[in-house]
């Protein structure tokens, strides 16, 4: 028997991929490759050594896992690895995938894996 949520929610995440993404350049060392993402946030919160609670926000990037490949192999996202993205004005920014808190830094968005959120942290603009 058909698994109806699992088919759901295949539909729904080639709905944003097809209409909510923007192309994106991930890269790890010299390989890159050009993917369509919808672009997110999440914010954690820890309480520190003092017991005050820290809170951190990160600029997701939410990808079909089909579409990265490097190297001519399909991989998942390592801290360390850049996301690098073109806004309408021209303007690159780059960001690196980090860890935040206790969180790795992706993570599966659905029960069905048909998209990761990869958390990651503002490193510099170009005009």
């Amino acid at each position: 028997m058909t698994d109806l949520l699992a088919k759901g929610a295949a539909w729904l995440a080639d709905q944003r991929r097809r209409h909510l993404s923007r192309t994106v350049t991930y890269v790890r060392g010299l390989d890159s490759v050009d993917l369509p993402a919808m672009v997110g946030r999440s914010t954690f919160e820890q309480v520190d050594e003092y017991g005050v609670l820290q809170r951190t926000e990160a600029d997701d990037f939410l990808i079909s896992p089909a579409d990265l490949v490097l190297d001519g192999r399909q991989v998942l996202p390592e801290a360390g690895d850049r996301i690098r993205e073109t806004t309408d004005d021209g303007c690159t920014r780059t960001y690196e995938i980090v860890a935040l808190g206790t969180e790795p830094p992706w993570r599966w968005s659905d029960p069905h894996r048909t998209t990761l959120r990869i958390h990651t942290k503002l490193i510099g603009t170009e005009a």
